[in-house]
């Protein structure tokens, strides 16, 4: 059984990978290129030796690929293991709801505090950055399935409260905000980047859902 999980979880993953990989290469992609420019422009975001990266082209294309596929894979066993845990089933059905509700976790949260950043942005400290964004995620996440699992006034006003704590915690910023990157490019960046993720924990949802069913009724069946 854990074996056709993994299976379906995989497929799952592979699948809302491959149609996020998509969307950024149209959508996403091509502000990051924009952005580079102004980054390498921007003589106070040049540190010392350039850190090694992927070629542009079909190099860069295949590991923004496969980074996709690994992580839709990975959100997609997460999301079959907290079905399995809570005891709140996954289905066809719900799929949109699941998805929707780790999208609010893993981007819609987060990003409220630390929006998509696009190369030569200036940024707070990354291990600062990285303990918040994880403080966030677990609280958030914490509070939706509370709010769900726990079907009582209390659990319904917890789920909220530990969702904002992050927020009154306040995320960490730069020490200035100063850069060549136009406004309107770092706009359009951070809202392309927060919907094609939109897209994507959607369509991982409903297609864990539909394959999590179809092992329920192939194990019925057997």
């Amino acid at each position: 059984m854990i074996a056709k999980i993994i299976i379906a979880a995989a497929l799952a993953g592979l699948i809302a990978g491959l149609v996020v990989a998509g969307i950024q290469h149209v959508r996403v992609t091509p502000l990051i290129h924009a952005a580079e420019k102004y980054e390498k422009a921007d003589a106070s975001h040049q540190h010392g030796a350039a850190a090694w990266e992927p070629a542009n082209g079909l190099e860069r294309t295949l590991y923004t690929v496969a980074a996709d596929l690994v992580a839709g894979v990975g959100f997609a066993l997460l999301l079959a293991a907290v079905s399995l845990l809570s005891g709140l089933p996954l289905t066809v059905s719900n799929g949109a709801i699941w998805g929707l509700a780790g999208f609010a976790a893993f981007t819609l949260a987060p990003s409220a505090g630390l929006p998509p950043e696009l190369p030569g942005m200036p940024v707070a400290d990354l291990a600062a950055r990285q303990a918040w964004w994880w403080l966030t995620v677990a609280l958030t996440g914490l509070g939706i399935l509370t709010a769900v699992r726990i079907r009582r006034p209390w659990g319904w006003a917890a789920g909220p409260v530990l969702a904002i704590v992050p927020h009154v915690i306040g995320a960490p910023q730069p020490a200035s905000h100063e850069t060549l990157v136009p406004a309107t490019l770092a706009n359009s960046f951070a809202a392309n980047a927060i919907a094609a993720q939109a897209v994507f924990w959607v369509v991982l949802g409903v297609a864990l859902g539909y394959l999590m069913a179809r092992l329920a009724h192939t194990s019925q069946e057997a």
